[in-house]
């Protein structure tokens, strides 16, 4: 099974689920996404469980050879079922025999099946508490699961909506995916989102950043380093997690660990599931639902902000903020830099104030000495004379954190017509000579819906990251250029203000030169001619004019 056909039955699953809960006066709501985010990942546990539980040394072998691994763990006593438990890793959704999808399913016909389905959903979050819960900033812990039907206001068609659930979930079978990267996750969630954006997000909507972006920042920060070891990844800013999936899977999802916070609850809900399809739950307890800006939750215990050795980013670039912008700018520490000017008057559709050079300087702070990281910004500030993005850019660049910029496509997220920016740093400044690049003509047109989009081809990503990691200076693409150089261009990081200006010419000879030169005058003479004639026309025509009362 290819990851594209992984692609297409996953999606199908949640446009099946989706097409219930619009039969069911759902649709577009976020109800909606939660029962669909919750029924998805039942199905997950259901069949990872089963997974697992067939290669269990002691029990697999007996669930292995029955015809339905699910009704054979029905006969488990409790004592099995303990037992079974503590031979599975961590990582390994515990469930009861009484929680599998076959047992709920065979239940379907009796009544009250909507309660028994709600009651099973909270017996597993309570039972997996532990290893798959997140937390606020505020210390409240989140289970994965809570009642979906209760969801649906009119309690005459519970029943009937949560066998139509059931039913959508039995038609997919997960387990031959497990042995998969889930690098294609990330389309998944664009899917989801296209949808889920407007449901409830306010003026925290969510933003996925494009999978080939993702893997540039990912390719470029680990480079080619091989022996990585107990790495610990963060995002500010995290949405979805597409950028942190991407660089777990360059880095070895075995060595790192993720750390992570975003003020919008239904990210965060999304984050968890995709960090269990990653092979990563292991990291949920840093997974943290809350406001990075005035309550950053990764600290030390004297207090001090938790240092990281990668972040990436894809912050918010506008949000207005002025319930909290003096909160922010009496902490000079942390935005050294300072931070917007309020706006007088918020205007939801319109935001005004750049709160992405908030969480730029916060990374920044975030960082070990030794740190790198990569933030996608607007394109605009890599060129700014004033305000706080100048004071920004004027340090990482006399501090020598800067050490390259890719300017993308424009078009290329799916939610924004925003052309964007990455800016590589690295705390450590080794780097003699930083490396631009313009990859804006880069790309390849595709229409989705009614808007002009651009998405980076594999090859053109090979094309960013080598040029990127050998230095290399392509004409009209890329240049390596001193700090000294950025400075004497005030400071800027567009790599189209360090190419070379190319006039090209062309050899003729004396009598080719003459005859072109007796051709232009000639028709220049044409021209004046015409205009003298035209001069003359214009001024008999007012003199022909004569005032009329």
């Amino acid at each position: 099974m290819t990851n594209e056909d992984i692609s297409k039955a996953t999606i199908a699953l949640i446009d099946s689920l989706k097409s219930t809960t619009s039969a069911f006066g759902l649709a577009g709501t976020g109800s909606e996404y939660k029962i669909v985010i919750e029924l998805f990942l039942y199905k997950f546990f259901n069949d990872k469980f089963g997974y697992e539980a067939k290669k269990d040394k002691v029990y697999g072998p007996r669930l292995a050879k029955a015809d339905k691994w699910d009704a054979e763990y029905d006969k488990f006593t409790e004592d099995e079922v303990e037992d079974l438990f503590s031979y599975l890793p961590a990582a390994v959704p515990r469930l009861k025999p009484e929680h599998s999808l076959s047992h709920l399913y065979n239940s379907s016909t009796s009544g009250d099946f909507s309660t028994l389905l709600d009651a099973t959903l909270v017996d597993i979050s309570n039972l997996n508490a532990d290893h798959f819960s997140v937390t606020t900033s505020g210390k409240h812990k989140v289970n994965i699961f809570s009642p979906v039907t209760t969801e649906l206001r009119d309690t005459q068609k519970r029943d009937e909506f949560a066998k139509s659930l059931m039913r959508n979930v039995a038609s997919f079978n997960f387990e031959d995916v497990f042995s998969e990267k889930y690098d294609f996750f990330s389309r998944i969630f664009e899917h989801l989102l296209k949808g889920f954006n407007n449901a409830g997000g306010g003026k925290y909507a969510e933003y996925y950043t494009p999978r080939a972006i993702a893997q540039v920042m990912a390719r470029l920060l680990v480079g080619k380093a091989t022996d990585l070891r107990s790495i610990t990844c963060y995002d500010p800013a995290a949405g979805t997690g597409t950028l942190l999936m991407a660089l777990a899977h360059q880095i070895g999802e075995n060595r790192c660990s993720i750390f992570s916070q975003d003020i919008s609850e239904k990210s965060s809900d999304m984050l968890r599931l995709n960090l269990i399809l990653n092979n990563l739950s292991a990291s949920l307890p840093n997974v943290v639902q809350g406001n990075t800006l005035t309550e950053p939750s990764h600290k030390e215990a004297n207090g001090m902000l938790k240092k990281f050795d990668f972040i990436v980013s894809n912050p918010p670039f506008k949000l207005d903020f002025p319930e909290f912008r003096d909160t922010l700018a009496a902490d000079s520490i942390r935005f050294w830099a300072g931070v917007p000017n309020a706006v007088k008057t918020v205007d939801p559709n319109k935001p005004k104030m750049a709160i992405y050079t908030c969480f730029l300087q916060h990374a920044l702070n975030c960082l070990k000495p030794n740190g790198k990281a990569a933030i996608v910004i607007p394109t605009g500030f890599i060129t700014a004379k004033s305000g706080v993005e100048k004071k920004i850019l004027q340090r990482i660049v006399d501090e020598h954190w800067v050490y390259g910029c890719v300017s993308m496509p424009s078009n290329v997220f799916a939610t924004t017509g925003t052309n964007v920016s990455v800016i590589f740093f690295d705390k450590s400044a080794q780097a003699d000579k930083v490396i631009l690049i313009d990859a804006s003509k880069l790309g390849m047109e595709y229409k989705e819906g009614n808007n002009q989009k651009r998405k980076l081809l594999d090859e053109e990503v090979d094309k960013i990251v080598n040029t990127f990691i050998n230095k290399e200076s392509i004409e009209d693409f890329s240049v390596a250029v001193t700090y000294e150089d950025i400075k004497a261009k005030g400071y800027s990081l567009s790599a189209g203000q360090y190419f070379d200006i190319r006039i090209e010419y062309v050899d003729i000879s004396e009598d080719e030169f003459n005859a072109q030169m007796k051709a232009d005058t000639d028709e220049l003479a044409t021209m004046f001619e015409e205009s003298r004639k035209l001069e003359k026309e214009i001024m008999q025509q007012l003199g022909q004019l004569n005032f009329v009362k």
